[in-house]
């Protein structure tokens, strides 16, 4: 049995994109701790951890904050608290989906779902057969990427070509990418949903000109020549980014729904668009860290922010760990 006077573990990595949560965890008085995935360490022989439960928040863009050193140290933790039996929001597969994105393709195509024609490369040196089996305009997007980085649009051949040979092409930190189709989006927007414990939470239409690709998290959007790794879609209104809510088909919400069942994610999103040239649905993003879109009540109408501190309160009650008497915030940073 958990003790009850533990508090919730956040492990994030970002310093302002779980503001809110924090603030809505002190709202409610809830004992937490603050944990650092970009400066932490943990004992593997320990059989009981401090922890109630952990919220995993590490982000796949971190390598742009220099911290590539979280995104591989979190596998090792989050399989260690799951295996001395800590349940982990967002766990090792949620985490092994969100950051691969070779693994999504796959997944998706178990669903039986379409996305973008794409391949999965491991070397500069293969983009180009590689290419020669899909249609241009196309992007070289890197398997680790997170915050749009990491993605280049080529409209020909030859300046595909170009790029390889001045050396203009990063594979990435783990040096595998994707050679993918680029898919003009009917309407000028992706739609990119969240879900919550499995369920439809909300979805929103995020408009885009589709000429670049640096918006976090929907990566249909913007890269100019040097990231802004920091803007995501929680600066979308403050940023002039044309947002709105949206309500899907029934069949679309249905798919996302068996998308994060079968990658489990706890908290999450998923981006698709409509193919402007057929009117296919096209799913391209599994994202396991859910940054809530920002002036999200007068967006889409709630706070999400609050409908996640339920579901963790839920969590806490399901396994007999929450304690109504509440303790003050702990702090390791």
């Amino acid at each position: 049995m958990f003790d009850t006077q533990k508090p919730i573990g956040i492990y994030y990595e970002h310093p302002d994109w779980f503001k809110p949560l924090f603030a809505e965890l002190d709202r409610r008085g809830l004992p937490y701790e603050k944990i650092d995935a970009a400066h932490h360490q943990y004992d593997p022989s320990e059989t009981e951890s401090p922890y109630a439960l952990v919220v995993n928040r590490m982000s796949s863009s971190a390598y742009l904050r220099g911290h590539v050193q979280g995104i591989f140290h979190t596998a090792g933790y989050l399989t260690h608290l799951e295996r001395i039996g800590v349940q982990v929001i967002n766990g090792t597969v949620a985490t092994s989906i969100e950051t691969n994105k070779a693994r999504q393709l796959a997944l998706l195509s178990s669903l039986g779902l379409s996305y973008p024609k794409s391949r999965v490369v491991n070397h500069v040196s293969e983009i180009q057969s590689a290419a020669a089996q899909l249609q241009f305009p196309l992007v070289v997007k890197v398997n680790i990427g997170g915050a749009g980085a990491g993605i280049i649009r080529f409209d020909t051949p030859e300046g595909l070509q170009l790029a390889i040979e001045t050396d203009q092409i990063d594979l990435g930190i783990d040096y595998t990418a994707l050679v993918q189709e680029y898919v003009k989006p009917s309407g000028g927007h992706i739609v990119r949903v969240e879900t919550l414990g499995g369920k439809f939470l909300y979805a929103m239409k995020v408009f885009t000109t589709g000429e670049s690709f640096n918006l976090c998290p929907a990566e249909i959007c913007a890269i100019p020549e040097q990231p802004e790794a920091d803007f995501c879609l929680t600066e979308a209104p403050k940023k002039g980014i044309q947002v709105e809510a949206y309500t899907p088909p029934a069949a679309i919400i249905a798919d996302v729904e068996r998308i994060v069942k079968a990658a489990q994610i706890d908290v999450g999103g998923i981006e698709y668009l409509i193919d402007e040239r057929n009117g296919d649905v096209l799913y391209y993003d599994i994202n396991a860290l859910s940054n809530f879109v920002a002036d999200a009540v007068n967006v889409v109408g709630f706070d999400p922010y609050a409908r996640f501190v339920d579901y963790l309160e839920t969590q806490l009650e399901q396994n007999q760990t929450y304690n109504p008497e509440r303790r003050p915030v702990l702090e390791t940073l």
